[in-house]
């Protein structure tokens, strides 16, 4: 299925999301922010998408806002407002609590609104020759709608500050380095790099790997006690969604010598 602004493109289980606007170096404009949504939700509806993984077309991840679409003086006020809420959703809510593995493929540029893609996705690779920025201060604004908060959820206040009150750009490697993406690799291995990782993740139990995410994700907002007491309960209702597969199929097998959960998911031979 194609449209005019994302490609979803199926493969071996990977659901992958192209930004499709080259031409704009895949800025994002309320098209782009509506098919997106659309996607995302045939991903998270499709069972045959056991990863999602967003990448941009034609060699640059996305530039950030189309800032002509993003930003129309003479728009009525309850326009701006809707055009705004469509472009941070996906970002700031949909992304973040997406049920399946997400990954963010990096070349080219990222820019301003494109962190809140990176920041939103579980994992994040690029290339080490990808060029990231926060341009905003350079026309006199700020990193506004979802990317102040992706900042402080990805970056030291003192990392974060600096590259949006600079607009210095960094590349891949220091985009590790600063732990906004988990691995920066040679430009040409990106492609080789994202679909080992994905197949790693195809070969997970779905249901733990939801659970994993939640586990994570929930208990950030919690103190210890209430952490606690949400970890027992996500157990039992992994239970309930796996037949308590884990217990009677995944710790079994480990007591019995049959795989060791160190060396891949279970199923893989033992090695010694």
């Amino acid at each position: 299925m194609t449209t005019d602004t994302v490609i979803y493109d199926l493969r071996d289980g990977v659901a992958t999301l192209w930004l499709n606007r080259p031409s704009a170096r895949n800025a994002m404009n309320s098209q782009l922010h509506e098919a997106m949504e659309g996607q995302l939700d045939r991903a998270r509806k499709d069972p045959a998408a056991r990863v999602v993984v967003i990448r941009g077309a034609g060699g640059t991840f996305c530039a950030g806002m189309d800032l002509g679409d993003t930003f129309v003086p003479d728009a009525d006020p309850a326009e701006a407002l809707d055009r705004a809420q469509l472009a941070a959703n996906w970002r700031l809510n949909v992304l973040p609590s997406f049920p399946k593995p997400t990954i963010a493929a990096v070349e080219g540029y990222c820019f301003g609104g494109a962190f809140s893609i990176v920041q939103g996705c579980d994992l994040a690779f690029a290339a080490e020759n990808a060029r990231f920025g926060l341009s905003e201060i350079n026309f006199m604004m700020f990193p506004g709608g979802p990317v102040s908060r992706s900042l402080g959820l990805s970056m030291t206040s003192k990392v974060a500050l600096y590259y949006a009150m600079t607009g210095e750009q960094f590349n891949g490697k220091s985009a590790q380095e600063i732990g906004f993406i988990n691995e920066a690799v040679p430009d040409e291995r990106l492609d080789e790099r994202i679909r080992e990782v994905a197949a790693s993740l195809t070969e997970k139990d779905p249901h733990a790997l939801r659970a994993t995410k939640e586990a994570y994700r929930f208990s950030l907002e919690m103190g210890p006690e209430a952490a606690i007491n949400y970890a027992i309960a996500k157990q039992a209702e992994l239970s309930v969604r796996q037949n308590d597969e884990w217990r009677t199929g995944g710790v079994k097998d480990f007591l019995d010598g049959v795989y060791r959960p160190g060396f891949g998911a279970r199923g893989s031979k033992i090695q010694e």
